[in-house]
């Protein structure tokens, strides 16, 4: 049991290290046995499939995520005020922060992962998202409404996904961000202030009045 838990954790890292760093399509399963040291036939054991193979290593963050997240919408949605779309936002500081106990720079890992899973085209991503978390997923698109009810439906999703490219971003980037603000500015930023600086800047983004040009469309 030891020895297989151990297999399974290799395959898990090296995939994905891989996978932010080069893709998930672009990256092969002969890449990942060499860099964890075992055969072909241990990832096809213990996952069966790459598919199966790149949602476990995102399972990995969501299964300690996507919990913390569901319930902190839950008690949103169940109070009596309209909610400040900041603090909608803020929700995710603190469980995306814990990831890092997941694994090292666990946060910035997760995020890239979901970046790449946007740009690859993983259409397989999105059925696994929709059927394990798409309750979750709901709450948040539904507390974003009740923070901007003037947005239609269509607006809400496409500045959401503006957000998401946003955050991959910047998350992707971030060592070479937090370097540029320590040479050029003297600050000393950790991924939790890069955090607290991008949620301001995003709910402005995505609560931001209708243009004539976009109710036109």
């Amino acid at each position: 049991m030891v020895n297989k838990t151990t297999t399974q954790d290799k395959i898990l890292d090296a995939a994905e290290q891989l996978f932010a760093s080069t893709g998930f399509a672009d990256t092969s399963l002969r890449q990942i046995t060499s860099m964890a040291q075992v055969n072909l036939a241990a990832v096809n054991y213990h996952f069966g499939s790459k598919k199966e193979l790149i949602q476990s290593v995102l399972q990995r963050y969501l299964s300690v995520l996507m919990p913390r997240l569901d319930q902190e919408f839950s008690q949103l949605l169940s109070s009596q005020k309209q909610n400040d779309l900041t603090a909608v936002l803020s929700v995710f500081i603190k469980p995306l922060l814990e990831l890092n106990k997941v694994q090292h720079h666990g946060t910035r890992m997760f995020l890239q992962l979901l970046g790449r899973g946007y740009t690859d085209v993983q259409g397989h991503l999105r059925w696994f998202f929709n059927h394990h978390y798409g309750r979750t997923l709901d709450k948040f698109v539904l507390l974003v409404q009740q923070a901007c009810p003037d947005l239609p439906a269509s607006e809400i999703f496409w500045r959401l996904h503006f957000s998401l490219g946003t955050v991959v971003f910047t998350m992707a980037s971030n060592q070479a961000l937090q370097e540029i603000a320590a040479a050029d500015f003297n600050e000393n930023v950790e991924i939790e202030g890069v955090i607290h600086r991008l949620i301001p800047y995003l709910a402005a983004g995505i609560a931001s009045p209708l243009t004539l040009s976009s109710q036109a469309h």
